[in-house]
């Protein structure tokens, strides 16, 4: 009987579950709505949660909204890679409505000298709503729906008080591709009867999932880079207006519950402010009530930190603000079997939408303390500038402009201002060229922002880490930096602009191109493609009195498939479009190698394909997807695994391996073993190191020394082994510059992002290591001292012969985040030059 009654029960449960919830499930039934106002479903075509929202639909809606509502105004402040438009609707009272610009500018002078005598009690509070920065986190986006029908339609004291004292930058999707990818997926594996079984295919989307966006990025990682589309729209948004609080909507592991921050007191960045915090747990007591109010179970002050500042919940905490972060226990579906019972997406949905409402419930009841604590912060931000006054920062690469473009470029999308130099100068053995370096002074209003961006910090008071513990930008460019005199600059830029290219004189001998520059892996790609003979130079030279590195390009003139003036043109088009300088030259007669030399080896044109699929991580595969296809217009052709057998790899010359988390069938591995050995060469990164070890391609002499715990208990266990995690730290090597893998680079230092406890022993013979970690090698971040000592005189990069073929290996990684500008240059020269290694 027991047993029958439990069936019963189940079978009523999963009965209850597939009826679609409507509107009154979310909503708070004690005030009245606008019937004028139209509905979800009325426009999407289904219950909010019965279906996941498609961005086509939910941007339908949102647009409706806009239209029937005079509390909203829209705005599309781009597109998504594949084209999606990066909404943002603006909610407030009319009155604000036609106000709204004086209202943005007052909010700002608020960050300004002179705003003591700004009245904060008539101010309204500014708050930024962001839904789904991870497409496979769905009830963000989909209670976007409820939200947004909720302040335009809902009539109520309380509403009109939160309209007439907020401003709501609602932004309905953060990850618009993402969103689209993981909601067909979720729809298209959905049955008419709702299946809770953790193993029904509905809740194991395919690789690479919908979290990321169109070259799988996870992009609640770009705050601080803004390196894609989608990061740049919300970062304008976010210095355009400043907000005092923002919220970021994400989900979680089904058997968790709803999180909250503020998260572990003890991973909070030194530069945050106390005060943030504090408010942050003030805040906190509006969404306890809340979840309390409808029975859900919640958390905060645990987990997660607040310490990396590109992503969206730490981001506002060195900008004067506060940033959320809510985590909802995910359904990845329509109904699933956890530990809290059986978890719906309507109920995840409810979650993400009771506490969007408590946040600007918080919002308008701390109105006054919150925009008091933004006018305190850039006081004492002021405060701070003002003894940097005469200093500032510089940053460059006397060879390569573009490098030191794109930090600026950063900077400048951070509202900071950057300045050119007065003229070249060095300093501390550092040569700073004009045009190839700049200046930011250190009297400015986001110092704080600045000191985050460029700081090295290697002292922590917690060994764990959610993300990253350093992101040193100029160290991630691999530039010249450190403090200085601002009397060495120039005027501040206003229109920052990538040198132009150019060819110094048209030749009937040769053309030559140093190696240095970012984007010469562009031009070189345009060169051999288009047919033309171009030869690298393993040494330096000395040709007409101009000093050329280890690397230099060289073309000839004669026996090419165009005549000299046509090959003129194409070379100054090239030129061009990479941004770079090439130089004619009349004789082939040179200081050290002559042209003709056999020290200048042939090229051939790269084919590039990468494995993809089951078993290889998104993340490291599309950021060299996104290297290739967006910086260096490359072609990659991405081979997934499920059909890697079928495909002739003869045409491919080289193919690329990522970060391997799990195992690879064993017909690709012999696959892959016949095309080295017949001559590819094939590129492995990170834990693909292992992979290859243990299927015999290499045999690396790894360093593993077993760390055994001493006085650590059992509820500790965790914490010590989650000190031995590398998590993203930077350190220091040595390189030979006249090795192939460095060429381009004009120190014989570099510094490196490592996220891997993968260390390899050194080669005995000295010019085996072109890369090696010094005896002193933690540049900024953290490391456990028992790795720290593995690392000290490994090395990062080997060389494997197989037959006629090559293995090449990285144990970590060079295009980290698309913003590790300064090692991009290391996989592209195993890339182009492998034959030389």
């Amino acid at each position: 009987m027991k047993k029958l009654l439990l069936l019963l029960f189940t079978v009523t449960q999963c009965v209850r579950a597939q009826a679609p919830e409507d509107l009154s499930y979310y909503l708070p039934q004690n005030i009245s709505y606008n019937t004028d106002i139209p509905t979800p479903k009325s426009v999407i075509g289904h219950e909010v949660g019965e279906w996941h929202v498609t961005h086509d639909k939910l941007v339908e809606y949102m647009k409706t909204l806009a239209e029937a509502s005079d509390r909203i105004s829209i705005e599309d402040r781009g597109t998504t890679y594949e084209g999606r438009p990066l909404l943002l609707l603006t909610i407030t009272s009319p009155e604000n409505h036609r106000n709204i610009e004086n209202i943005r500018r007052e909010h700002l002078k608020l960050s300004e000298p002179g705003s003591g005598s700004l009245s904060t009690g008539d101010m309204p509070v500014v708050v930024y709503q962001g839904f789904s920065i991870h497409g496979n986190e769905p009830s963000g986006s989909n209670a976007a729906l409820v939200a947004a029908y909720y302040l335009a339609a809902g009539e109520s004291p309380e509403i009109d008080e939160i309209l007439d004292h907020t401003v709501i930058l609602f932004d309905p999707c953060f990850n618009p591709d993402g969103l689209q990818r993981f909601a067909y997926w979720a729809n298209t594996n959905k049955s008419r009867n709702l299946n809770p079984d953790k193993n029904e295919r509905e809740y194991h989307e395919v690789w690479p999932g919908g979290r990321t966006n169109h070259y799988w990025f996870d992009m609640n990682r770009d705050w601080l880079p803004v390196q894609l589309p989608e990061s740049r729209a919300r970062i304008a948004t976010y210095h355009r207006w400043l907000p005092n609080i923002l919220t970021d909507h994400h989900e979680m592991g089904t058997n968790s519950t709803f999180f909250f921050q503020p998260g572990e007191p003890n991973r909070v960045h030194p530069l945050t402010p106390q005060m943030n915090q504090e408010l942050t747990k003030q805040i906190g007591k509006f969404h306890i009530k809340a979840l309390n109010n409808i029975g859900s179970l919640y958390y905060s002050e645990e987990n997660y930190d607040d310490f990396f500042y590109g992503k969206g919940s730490t981001f506002p905490d060195i900008n004067g603000g506060i940033g959320i972060l809510f985590e909802q226990g995910s359904s990845r579906g329509h109904i699933q079997e956890s530990d809290n019972g059986l978890l719906t997406f309507p109920f995840t949905i409810r979650n993400q939408f009771t506490t969007a409402l408590s946040t600007l419930e918080a919002a308008s009841n701390m109105r006054k303390q919150l925009l008091d604590y933004q006018r305190s912060f850039y006081t004492d931000t002021r405060s701070q500038a003002s003894k940097g006054k005469g200093k500032a920062l510089v940053f460059g690469d006397e060879k390569d402009a573009a490098k030191a473009y794109h930090l600026a470029e950063i900077l400048k999308r951070q509202q900071i201002k950057v300045y050119d130099l007065a003229g070249d100068f060095t300093e501390n053995k550092k040569h700073y060229k004009e045009g190839f370096a700049y200046m930011v002074p250190k009297n400015q209003k986001n110092i704080k922002l600045i000191e985050a961006m460029f700081e090295t910090r290697t002292e922590f008071t917690d060994s764990l880490f959610y993300d990253i513990s350093s992101w040193t930008f100029p160290l991630a460019f691999d530039l010249d930096y450190g403090e200085t005199a601002l009397s060495h600059a120039g005027q501040e830029i206003s229109d920052l602009r990538l040198r132009e290219g150019k060819i110094n004189r048209q030749s009937n001998y040769a053309y030559l191109l140093e190696w240095h520059e970012y984007y010469t892996p562009k031009a070189l790609y345009q060169i051999l493609r288009k047919g033309i003979r171009a030869k690298v130079g393993k040494t330096p030279f000395t040709i007409e009195d101009r000093e050329y590195d280890y690397g230099t390009i060289m073309i000839p003139v004669q026996n090419q498939k165009m005549d000299s003036g046509a090959l003129y043109v194409f070379l100054q088009k090239v030129a061009e479009e990479s941004h770079l300088e090439i130089d004619g030259v009349s004789t082939g007669h040179a200081v050290g190698s002559d042209l003709g030399s056999n020290q200048f080896k042939t090229l051939e044109m790269p084919q590039v394909a990468m494995l993809t699929g089951n078993g290889i991580s998104p993340y490291d595969a599309g950021e060299i997807w996104h290297l290739f296809d967006q910086r260096y217009d490359i072609p990659i052709t991405k081979i997934d695994e499920s059909y890697f057998n079928r495909v002739n790899l003869d045409k491919y010359n080289v193919l690329i391996l990522t970060s391997t988390r799990g195992s690879l069938n064993t017909d690709i591995k012999e696959k892959l073993q016949t095309w080295v050995k017949n001559g590819g060469v094939l590129i492995g990164y990170r834990q693909a190191v292992n992979w290859l070890k243990n299927n015999e391609f290499i045999d690396p002499e790894l360093r593993k020394k077993e760390i055994t715990a001493k006085d650590v208990t059992y509820e500790q266990q965790q914490d010590f082994r989650g000190a031995q995690v590398t998590g993203g730290a930077i350190f220091e090597a040595d390189v030979d510059r006249s090795h192939p893998i460095n060429f381009g680079y004009k120190n014989d230092k570099i510094a490196l992002f490592r996220n891997t406890n993968i260390f390899m022993e050194p080669d005995e013979q000295s010019y085996n290591n072109p890369i090696i970690y010094t005896d002193d090698p933690l540049l900024s971040g953290y490391i456990s001292e028992e790795n720290l000592e593995q690392l000290k005189g490994s090395v990062p990069f080997k060389v494997f012969r197989s037959g006629k073929g090559k293995v090449i290996i990285f144990t970590d990684n060079t295009n980290f985040r698309a913003f590790w500008y300064g090692t991009n240059k290391l996989l592209m020269n195993a890339i182009f030059f492998n034959k030389l290694m």
